[in-house]
């Protein structure tokens, strides 16, 4: 049996559908205020309006697609009867009218859309938007798509900028270290010599004077006993 996808669609769309209300009427509030069309509080609300639309057409898109599948198949297996389809049909439906406000909302030169039926459309009742709306809405949200990008490459090379100065100050540091680091060698490295010499001078000294500690004491020990035998004969 399949998976009716519906009801969790439908509740991420009623979602979106309530934070793109809410978006049109601060948009709406906004632009009666605005002096000038490139107020930077006006276009922030007017794109957030329109990426929030584009999401929702999208989850719409697929909520469509699941009325498709229970309407091209026998709705029992489903576990559904026909008036549950019809009304999934009519909530599909009205979510589409509001896009299609809100986005005429955006465009208020644009001219509104017009309810008929598509051509060859196995439902005729879904209510599309003119072809130069969608056209104007397509172009536009390309546009801000395109300055998205530019934006977030415009951060990547600031930060790529950044990164590579902070390599450099990294690399003459550490060149300054080593420097450093060469120089203590080359004197720890004397100093150790000087050392050496020194350990060397010293221990020549210290056998120096033992030799000649050891000669001088024979001699007062031959004195010594050249004494106690002049006395012994004399005596």
């Amino acid at each position: 049996m399949s998976i009716d996808p519906y009801h969790a669609v439908q509740r991420e769309i009623s979602s979106s559908l309530q934070a793109a209300t809410q978006l049109r009427a601060s948009y709406v509030r906004i632009r009666n205020m605005a002096v000038r069309e490139d107020n930077e509080e006006l276009v922030w609300a007017r794109n957030e309006l329109k990426a929030t639309l584009v999401a929702l057409e999208a989850d719409l898109e697929d909520l469509e697609e699941s009325v498709k599948i229970v309407e091209s198949t026998d709705a029992r297996m489903f576990g559904l009867d026909d008036l549950e389809v019809q009304e999934r049909r009519r909530y599909v439906i009205h979510v589409r009218k509001e896009i299609d406000n809100m986005r005429a909302e955006l465009n208020p030169s644009a001219s509104t859309p017009v309810i008929s039926s598509r051509p060859h459309s196995p439902y005729p009742d879904r209510v599309p938007a003119a072809e130069d709306h969608q056209g104007a809405w397509a172009r536009e949200e390309q546009q801000l798509m395109i300055r998205e990008q530019d934006r977030t490459i415009d951060s990547i090379a600031g930060t790529l900028s950044t990164l590579a100065q902070q390599a450099g100050l990294m690399g003459q540091e550490i060149v300054e270290h080593n420097e450093l680091l060469d120089d203590l060698e080359r004197g720890v490295d004397k100093t150790d010599s000087k050392l050496s010499d020194s350990m060397t001078r010293l221990r020549k000294f210290m056998r120096q004077s033992e030799e000649k500690g050891s000669g001088w004491c024979i001699i007062i020990l031959i004195i010594v006993l050249a004494i106690l035998l002049l006395l012994i004969i004399l005596l």
